[in-house]
C-alpha cells in the first residue's frame, strides 16, 4: 500500500514538473511571436527597445504627443488588457473619444490574438512592480 502511495505520489510530481516546462516553452514561444510582431508593426513609432518617441509627454506642433514609451518608464501598464486591446485594435479613440493620435488602429493588420500576443509581449519586459499594478487594474476592468 505504502509502494502505491509512494508511486502515485512521483507519478503526479513527474507530471506537474512536465505540465510546467511545457507551459513555460509554450508561454516563451508566444512572448517570442509577440517580439516579433511588435518590431514589425510598433516598433518604427514606439522605438525597437520599447523607448519610445523623445518628449513623449510634450505635444509636437500639430498637437499631438509623441509615442509612449512601453517600458517602465511609460503608462502602459496604468492600462488593463481590455484597454491596451482597444486601443491598439481601434486606434486610442477607442476609449478616449475625439482624441486625435497618430497611433492607427491595427484592427484588419492583425488578428485579435495577434494584438493579445503583443500586448503580452510588452507586459513580460515589464518589472514585477508594474506587472502587479496592472494585474489588478485587470481585476476591475
Amino acid at each position: 500500500m505504502v509502494l502505491i502511495v509512494v508511486v502515485l505520489t512521483m507519478s503526479m510530481a513527474v507530471y506537474w514538473l512536465t505540465m510546467h516546462f511545457v507551459r513555460q516553452r509554450a508561454l516563451a514561444n508566444q512572448i517570442a511571436i509577440g517580439k516579433a510582431l511588435y518590431a514589425q508593426h510598433c516598433a518604427s513609432c514606439h522605438g525597437v527597445n520599447l523607448e519610445g518617441q523623445p518628449n513623449w509627454q510634450t505635444r509636437n506642433a500639430d498637437g499631438k504627443l509623441p509615442a509612449p514609451p512601453h517600458n517602465d518608464s511609460g503608462h502602459t501598464w496604468h492600462h488593463s488588457d481590455e484597454q491596451l486591446f482597444k486601443i491598439t485594435k481601434l486606434g486610442v479613440s477607442a476609449i478616449v473619444p475625439d482624441y486625435e493620435s497618430d497611433m492607427i488602429g491595427f484592427e484588419g493588420k492583425m488578428s485579435d490574438e495577434e494584438i493579445r500576443t503583443v500586448i503580452n509581449f510588452i507586459k513580460s519586459t515589464w518589472s514585477p512592480r508594474y506587472r502587479d499594478y496592472q494585474a489588478e487594474r485587470n481585476r476591475f476592468q
